[in-house]
């Protein structure tokens, strides 16, 4: 009897794309030195997943829009207001979750909370640590609140997983981590591209014929990106990514795609001995408390998503000791701190060419709303002339080229999050005033038109 043929690829690592020799760079990607050789099997192999449905199935033909029955789908609580957000409301019935994030970032200790809190039966696969392991942590995470309907499963074999499965019946399976998995259908190593694809379809086949709500935990390249080919993104229902400083307590839980929910949508944490904490009001561990006014220090009034939050904006101006000077930012774009340095050197005629900029967005934050842009200036003045600006004093508007004063998007909910902390001015815009109501807030609202004049209002 004659042995079944075995094909060899090359696939890069990066990408995904296959290539029957092996290539020093992908022609897809341009990267460099990632082919390597995996062994398909040529004959045709049954799925890990069985589906239940009959193998004769009834020919589909187009139906009129407006005769398609829908039926709400019953979102299921996470006992967590921020991931309940991010996921647009809840769980989805039959949802395939990927959450990505750099090592120690909290994707495990967020997945281990929810899975003990839950009273559903949820199965918790891990492939990284052993049972004893995730029950240490379970019990310094939340002890008194462990439901007994979680299950722990220390396999990485699709098929095994897949057998406990059908013996357990769970609502939610959790795997952690997708790159730890192995079918037996690739003769490839675990966290191949190959393999990491294979175990995502018979994931999404499994969560959509079943009804039963998958999140995998992915890892992430040095770049930034989610580990594996770009196909993995496209195959599930919502990305979600963990970002923040893993050196710093705050995480920022943000979403990058959504198909049962909006992708504007974030959550933020705090992490504790005890685990991840949700943080309601983000705007008062934004801001320090200080004792006294110190110069260089601003309130900028930015929008994550959907959510007003207030920044504190920190920068130190001095003399460059060295010839050339420096610039230095953190949590914003370097390039936009030229921009602006440029234009309070030309418009207004501060002269910051010989003097080191130092640039800090408190709390650890990434900031890329260009309505923070008013509230660096304030600061790179304030810490240019050594004048303190007041602490109950915010703004929010972007800068142009020319030193006007842009308007910004949904400056409504920034004068609302303003008052509700306490502040009594604000600076806007002149063109954001029209259709503002200013008689139903209580905060005085400074409307600019020019750059110039509010710095000239503020040192005043």
């Amino acid at each position: 009897m004659a042995k079944s043929k075995v094909k060899t690829v090359y696939v890069c690592q990066e990408c995904g794309v296959s290539s029957p020799k092996w290539q020093g760079r992908c022609p897809s990607c341009a990267a460099w030195n990632t082919y390597v050789e995996e062994v398909v099997q040529k004959e045709t192999q049954t799925p890990t997943w069985r589906s239940n449905q009959p193998k004769e199935k009834v020919a589909t033909r187009p139906v009129p829009l407006q005769e398609i029955e829908y039926q709400q789908e019953y979102r299921t609580n996470t006992q967590d207001a921020e991931l309940n957000r991010v996921l647009g409301g809840g769980i989805m019935p039959g949802s395939l979750v990927l959450i990505g994030g750099e090592p120690g970032i909290g994707k495990s200790t967020l997945m281990l909370q929810i899975a003990v809190s839950l009273s559903q039966k949820v199965l918790y696969v891990s492939g990284e640590e052993s049972n004893q392991q995730i029950k240490m942590r379970a019990e310094r995470l939340t002890a008194s609140n462990t439901k007994p309907s979680c299950y722990i499963l220390g396999e990485t074999a699709l098929a095994a997983i897949f057998k406990q499965i059908e013996q357990l019946q769970p609502n939610i399976v959790i795997i952690d981590s997708i790159q730890t998995l192995r079918s037996s259908h690739i003769e490839s190593v675990a966290g191949s591209v190959s393999q990491v694809r294979e175990c995502t379809g018979e994931l999404m086949r499994f969560a959509k014929e079943s009804n039963t709500s998958v999140f995998l935990i992915g890892h992430i390249t040095k770049e930034g990106s989610i580990a594996g080919p770009k196909v993995l993104e496209h195959m599930v229902d919502t990305v979600l990514q963990f970002e923040g400083d893993r050196h710093l307590s705050y995480r920022i839980l943000r979403t990058i795609k959504n198909r049962f929910g909006s992708t504007s949508e974030l959550g933020i944490y705090e992490m504790l001995d005890t685990g991840l904490r949700q943080v309601s009001n983000p705007s008062e561990i934004l801001i320090s408390q200080r004792e006294g006014e110190l110069s260089g220090i601003t309130i900028g009034a930015t929008m994550e998503g959907n959510r007003p939050l207030l920044i504190e904006i920190q920068s130190l101006v001095s003399s460059a000791a060295y010839g050339t000077p420096q610039r230095s930012a953190t949590g914003y774009d370097a390039r936009r701190l030229n921009m602006l340095l440029a234009v309070l050197e030309k418009r207004v005629g501060y002269r910051l060419g010989t003097q080191d900029v130092f640039l800090n967005m408190a709390g650890g934050l990434k900031v890329e709303d260009p309505a923070i842009d008013l509230a660096v200036c304030a600061s790179l003045v304030s810490s240019f002339l050594d004048v303190p600006i007041s602490s109950r004093i915010c703004f929010a508007a972007e800068v142009g080229l020319g030193g006007e004063i842009r308007a910004v998007n949904r400056v409504e909910s920034r004068i609302s999050e303003a008052e509700k902390l306490g502040f009594e001015e604000i600076f806007i815009s002149k063109f954001n005033t029209k259709g503002l109501d200013q008689k139903k807030h209580k905060i005085q609202i400074h409307s600019m038109s020019k750059l110039e004049s509010m710095i000239d209002h503020l040192v005043k």
